[in-house]
């Protein structure tokens, strides 16, 4: 399948009409350059009722990703703010500049009882900006502090940046790191995600958190029919290499505009791979290109997923891989009142 020649500098080659907008201007070109606006939050810790995910608590300093992932199931919710899912996702950067200091808070109210709080399930914590806020950075600190279970989701080799933080937690069994892999072709990460980081970043990014102490695990997220499903034994065998001791994988989301922003890009870099990406999704969702089910949403339905499935799980067994640590909530104490002055 070949690609076009234009190297992107962002993920997404089209802006649909945020689904909630009464009127929408189409952009006579779409935005290169990114926009940091704060977001002050009221609540910076949410709750999750879904029996799909294995969290109950998360915590995200960000709306909207740079990474510019073209999969990335959350590009739906910028249309909460009739901002497109489109370009608008990775150019319309929200930050939280308060989510410290609010985390403190809500961690000294009386009665909190901890649980592991997710941190950037919904965009990347570690996404470029976090350079220069490093919210996730003081988000940690605080965990830290308080000794909460936290769990981290990424796909950026800035983690690193916070080993010190990570391997103390670890010796009391307070994180884990699970470091997403779609692909290990270089080109195909680099027009999948223009600003994340490289496939053998990732994996020495693996290396390192292994080397540390650091729990950590691998995601094949999204799993692409097609287009990355031949790879998901090799980077399993990849990932175990370097040091990730358990393994998941989820299959490609396409909720809502989501469905118009992937398959413009696909159309756009793999006109040729368009029709058979397209049945394969539909076989494995049921006759349609998403479905919301809960139970089936992340792994399909139909004898093609049935498969991906037995191939996951006898790759992992192959592999050796175990099941991701059980965090300690019993070493919890809350934040002293005196740490909000460091904020």
């Amino acid at each position: 399948m070949r690609a076009g020649k234009r190297r992107p500098v962002r993920g997404a080659v089209s802006q649909p009409k945020p689904r909630y907008a009464e009127a929408w201007l189409e952009a006579e070109e779409l935005a290169e350059e990114a926009e940091y606006l704060a977001e002050p939050a009221r609540r910076i810790v949410q709750e999750n009722d879904s029996p799909d995910v294995p969290f109950r608590l998360s915590i995200n300093p960000y709306r909207g990703c740079e990474h510019g992932c073209v999969y990335c199931f959350a590009r739906p919710t910028h249309a909460y703010w009739d901002f497109s899912p489109g370009r608008d996702f990775e150019t319309k950067i929200f930050y939280k500049p308060n989510a410290p200091e609010l985390l403190v808070r809500e961690l000294s109210r009386p009665g909190y009882r901890p649980s592991p709080i997710a941190l950037g399930i919904n965009t990347d914590a570690y996404q470029p900006i976090e350079r220069r806020l490093k919210l996730t950075r003081r988000i940690l600190e605080v965990l830290s502090q308080a000794r909460h279970p936290v769990s981290i989701v990424t796909k950026s080799a800035l983690i690193v940046r916070d080993l010190d933080l990570l391997a103390e937690m670890a010796k009391e069994n307070l994180v884990a790191v699970a470091i997403s892999i779609e692909t290990l072709d270089r080109e195909l990460a680099m027009r999948l995600g223009p600003r994340a980081a490289s496939p053998e970043q990732r994996l020495r990014t693996i290396a390192r958190l292994a080397e540390a102490g650091v729990p950590v695990g691998v995601m094949v997220a999204p799993v692409i029919p097609k287009l990355t499903e031949h790879e998901l034994e090799a980077i399993l065998a990849r990932a175990r290499e370097a040091g990730a001791s358990w393994a998941g994988y989820v299959l490609l989301r396409l909720p809502w505009e989501l469905r118009e922003v992937f398959m413009d890009w696909l159309r756009t870099h793999y006109p040729d791979a368009e029709g058979a990406v397209k049945r394969a999704l539909l076989e494995m969702r049921g006759g349609r290109l998403y479905d919301a089910e809960w139970g089936t949403r992340m792994t399909g339905t139909g004898a093609r997923a049935e498969l991906l499935a037995k191939r996951f799980q006898l790759a992992v067994r192959r592999r050796g891989y175990g099941e991701p640590p059980l965090l300690a909530c019993d070493r919890f104490r809350p934040p002293l009142g005196e740490q909000l002055a460091l904020f």
